[in-house]
Parts: C-alpha cells; structure tokens; sequence
C-alpha cells in the first residue's frame, strides 16, 4: 500500500470576501441567528486561522451563512508519496562518499 499525504485549504475569509463581509463582527450576528455562540476571539480565529477541529455544528452554520459546501470551504488534496526503504534492504552505494581523501603531510619546523 502506497503512503499518500493529504492536504487542505480552510477558504473562510476568501468566501467571506465574496459575500461582501470583511470582519469578524459581521459573522457573529449570522452565526448567533442559527445558535451558534462564540466568542469574538473564537470567531477571529477561526476566521484568520485555519481550525485543527471544528464542530460539525459550526461547519454546518458556516456552510449555511456562506451558501457553500464543506468541500467549497474545506477544499482538499492528496497525493502518493515515495515508498519508504524496509529495514534491512539493500540500498544503492555511493561510492565517492565513501572514498576517502588523500592526506599530505609535512614535516613541522
């Protein structure tokens, strides 16, 4: 099974911009209609930050207010990563890091 590293973008400001809201008081009223209670801090972060957890609640109310879905707002991608070496497995040697270098001595005066 190949290793695959997914990723994703949180969009909320950029899809707040398009709906002509620019700051964090203008969310709160729209979020407190639908019975979400935040604090202006909690909003602030979610809104310059990208949320490690996010209640499905709140992503529901996001999605709402904003007209979008979770995958407008959540966009993701995955890619495929190289395979790791097994322990034990035979690696190609490089041979000119293992050379070692000529040494020239001279005698102290």
């Amino acid at each position: 099974m190949m290793p695959r590293q997914i990723s994703y973008r949180w969009r909320l400001r950029e899809l707040m911009a398009a709906r002509s809201m620019f700051t964090v008081a203008e969310l709160m009223p729209h979020l407190a209609e639908r019975g979400i209670t935040l604090s202006a801090s909690q909003v602030h972060r979610l809104v310059s930050g990208t949320p490690e957890r996010l209640s499905l609640p709140v992503l529901a109310t996001l999605c709402d207010i904003l007209d979008c879905t979770p995958a407008d707002l959540i966009p993701t991608s995955a890619q495929n990563l190289p395979a790791r070496r097994a322990a034990g497995e035979e690696a190609p040697i490089n041979l000119a890091a293992r050379r070692p270098t000529r040494v020239r001595l001279t005698p102290e005066a």
